[in-house]
């Protein structure tokens, strides 16, 4: 059984980075030990995986079972739901890996299912099905979107060198699996000063992919009005500020249209728990900060971060003032370090990949 649900778990992945704000979904049915019919959720808006998969079988699917990732739908939302096509097809048994957090659904489907005679069985590689989820999982509950912190340094931890440089730290395949990430989330995050530094485009640069929202944090109107993330209309960008952003730059800002988005101040700078809940209300999932060392440490010590990716290149800088992934002013006892859990290491030839989750 975990062969068939382990394969709508891999076509449930083929919609990464097109399905957001909705769920990583994949399908499969079987009959008499063989696969008749698979399918995933596509795109937004598109059908769900368990009508892909129906709609990909060439014979009947009478006593027949089904794998899917995540428990089928039982409302009209942009589609019709997917548990009364279930019912009506005569397959027979249902195997879900994960109920639905959404309150509209969660627990409901699998009730519609039993209620109409079918065999319902859930928690089959039940994790494996909530990791690739993550982002759904929190912003259906939260409404906050899920905000993964992406750095790339030397061995000894730094991101640039003391005269700032830092093209480029990483090889190329780690590059490349940045891209990606930026390709799966809707928003990339930064901070003015990587603005002025390095002058971004901020974009995915990956066939099939749109380009992310780009959201530049800046509390006092530091932005140069001829940056790339300003200029160029590949991707739609956020300037996050406070009042002290003079109303002329706001204005100029806006005349060439950045979205520009006055929020409160918390200790002097744009408070990014308030960014956050603006981005959730806006239908923005998942975040990807690529900002240097002063918003890191913002970000971590507000709490905002849920996973960390740290990408590591065999080289050393060294330097007391070459730059660091998490400056700020840091904790002054090892006890109230920010702690990481749940580990893994990925290898791009001779870089490391390590990523974990923030313990909370």
């Amino acid at each position: 059984m975990e062969k068939y649900m382990k394969r709508a778990l891999q076509l449930a992945k083929l919609g990464l980075g097109h399905t957001n704000p909705n769920p990583l979904v994949g399908a499969v049915i079987v009959k008499n030990g063989r696969i008749i019919g698979e399918g995933y959720h596509e795109y937004y808006g598109g059908p769900h995986a368990e009508i892909n998969a129906l709609k990909s079988v060439k014979e009947d699917v009478i006593g027949a079972q089904l794998y899917v990732t995540l428990e089928p739908c039982c409302h009209y939302g942009k589609t019709p739901p997917c548990v009364d096509a279930i019912v009506k097809s005569g397959i027979k048994d249902v195997y879900i890996a994960m109920e639905d957090p959404n309150k509209l659904v969660s627990g409901k489907g699998i009730k519609h299912l039993k209620e109409a005679g079918l065999n319902v069985y859930t928690g089959l590689l039940k994790g494996e099905a909530e990791k690739i989820n993550e982002i759904f999982i929190k912003y259906i509950t939260t409404k906050k979107p899920y905000v993964i912190l992406k750095s790339a340094m030397t061995i000894d931890g730094k991101i640039a060198t003391a005269a700032g440089d830092s093209k480029w730290i990483t090889n190329e395949k780690s590059r490349e699996h940045v891209h990606k990430m930026r390709g799966y989330v809707m928003a990339i995050m930064v901070g003015v000063n990587t603005v002025i530094k390095d002058n971004p485009y901020l974009t995915a640069r990956i066939d099939g992919f749109k380009n992310p929202l780009r959201v530049v944090v800046d509390s006092r109107g530091r932005i140069p009005l001829e940056a790339n993330v300003v200029i160029d209309k590949s991707a739609t960008t956020i300037v996050a500020t406070t009042d002290m952003m003079p109303y002329k730059k706001v204005k100029a800002l806006r005349d060439l249209g950045v979205d520009v988005v006055v929020l409160d101040k918390l200790n002097g700078e744009v408070d990014l728990k308030k960014l956050m809940d603006m981005l959730g209300e806006r239908g923005i999932d998942s975040v990807i900060i690529e900002g240097g060392g002063t918003l890191n440490y913002s970000a971590l010590k507000e709490g905002i971060v849920d996973k960390v990716m740290f990408y590591i290149a065999p080289k050393i800088i060294g330097g007391s003032n070459s730059l660091t992934p998490v400056e700020g002013k840091g904790f002054d006892l090892i006890k109230d370090a920010i702690m990481i859990e749940k580990l893994d290491v990925k290898r791009f030839d001779d870089d490391i990949l390590i990523e974990g989750y923030i313990k909370k």
